[in-house]
């Protein structure tokens, strides 16, 4: 059975209503998935979501309970792994010890009896994609950590699969070197052109890496997106609250003129916040409302162009390096964190040099009481209270 059509591409991947049960636990509920050839694709979730078995369904490592699985528009049913034109990197590189970086990366060439001149020149080809031209005659012990994933993932590319599958390969790496694979990896993907399907929990390697992201939650996806579209546009809680850091404010939504909602907040009833307009949501629905700690402004005044503004006192604060996060106590019972970006250089932001060190941010509000904490109208997330998963 297939799913040829004019708008199928090479290396497209279709999950349509899969679930998969072991026993009594459901893994992965009822998911239906579109990911199209060439793009690089992350499903994103903590432990336990369901991520990695979603990949074992495509790579054919374990069947669906109910569901299909369409690869390059051709029904996987139970087609094996071997005969499904994907390839999967796991996080511990699985690399032969007793043989050489270049026999490694031949092994699936030897397997299916390429000839040796057919070899040399796939090896060769490989060895300079990923920049390891000279590293042929090494053995897996003679490599780093970074390394020896470039030799897992050219093995894994020198069968000219339609699909990598990536499970995790880069949590083993230290913080440093895994955002430089990250950079590596993504360079790769667009020069071979091919679909990489990523499962990760880290947030910040999904965003950096993928062209749209799947983030899942027991067993189910909540939201598939680019990464901007996840974070700025969150469909729910859930979601808000995985990526990145949000502030929470609950109320009920009373009025709405086509363009900015007033929502009446639950802790102070004489308290409106402003919002965008978001139409799907009907007057006197609770809602939560997220903003983001940079789009906070923080400052010792009230600032009449921006409609929302809660008044506190800070009660630590944190140096980031490119900001100051400050964590302020108004009267929600959850204290507010707000972002204070700075550029050093900007003659508009706060600079610090060996005279003026008090323009830094990390030194604005030492001496400060109550602080102000305001946003715009288009800072503000709505999203139905009811709606968490």
């Amino acid at each position: 059975m297939s799913r040829n059509g004019a708008n199928m591409s090479v290396g497209q991947i279709i999950l349509s209503y899969v679930t998969k049960r072991f026993g009594d636990t459901v893994a992965v509920d009822d998911v239906s998935l579109q990911i199209e050839g060439g793009e690089f694709f992350s499903l994103l979730g903590p432990s336990g979501c369901g991520k990695t078995t979603t990949l074992r369904m495509i790579g054919g490592f374990v069947y669906p309970t109910t569901g299909e699985v369409f690869i390059n528009g051709e029904l996987m049913a139970e087609t094996p792994p071997y005969r499904r034109p994907v390839n999967t990197v796991f996080q511990n590189y699985a690399l032969f010890p007793h043989k050489t970086v270049a026999q490694n990366i031949a092994f699936g060439l030897q397997m299916k009896k390429f000839s040796k001149a057919e070899i040399s020149d796939a090896i060769k080809r490989s060895l300079d994609l990923i920049q390891l031209p000279d590293y042929g005659d090494r053995k897996p012990n003679e490599l780093s950590g970074g390394e020896r994933q470039r030799v897992a993932l050219a093995r894994a590319l020198i069968n000219e699969p339609t699909i990598l599958l990536l499970d995790e390969p880069l949590s083993a790496l230290d913080l440093k070197l895994r955002k430089q694979m990250q950079l590596e990896l993504k360079a790769l993907q667009r020069k071979v052109g091919i679909t990489f399907v990523y499962v990760t929990h880290d947030q910040g390697e999904a965003m950096t890496l993928s062209d749209r992201i799947a983030v899942m939650n027991e067993g189910r996806i909540l939201q598939v997106g680019t990464p901007s579209e996840i974070y700025d546009s969150p469909q729910n809680r859930f979601v808000a609250d995985f990526i990145g850091t949000s502030n929470f404010f609950e109320g009920i939504l009373i009025s709405s003129d086509g363009e900015f909602v007033e929502v009446m907040s639950n802790t102070d009833p004489s308290f409106k916040f402003v919002c965008k307009y978001r139409g799907d949501v009907p007057i006197n629905t609770p809602v939560t409302i997220v903003v983001r700690p940079e789009r906070i402004d923080i400052s010792t005044a009230p600032n009449p162009d921006l409609p929302n503004c809660l008044r506190g006192m800070i009660q630590d604060q944190s140096y980031l390096g490119t900001a100051v996060q400050y964590t302020v106590q108004t009267d929600y019972p959850t204290p507010v964190i707000a972002n204070q970006q700075w550029r050093g250089t900007d003659a508009s932001s706060y600079s610090i040099d060996e005279q003026d060190t008090e323009k830094h941010p990390s030194h604005r509000f030492q001496q400060v009481g109550t602080v102000y904490l305001q946003w715009a109208a288009e800072n503000a997330i709505v999203l139905m209270a009811n709606v968490i998963r």
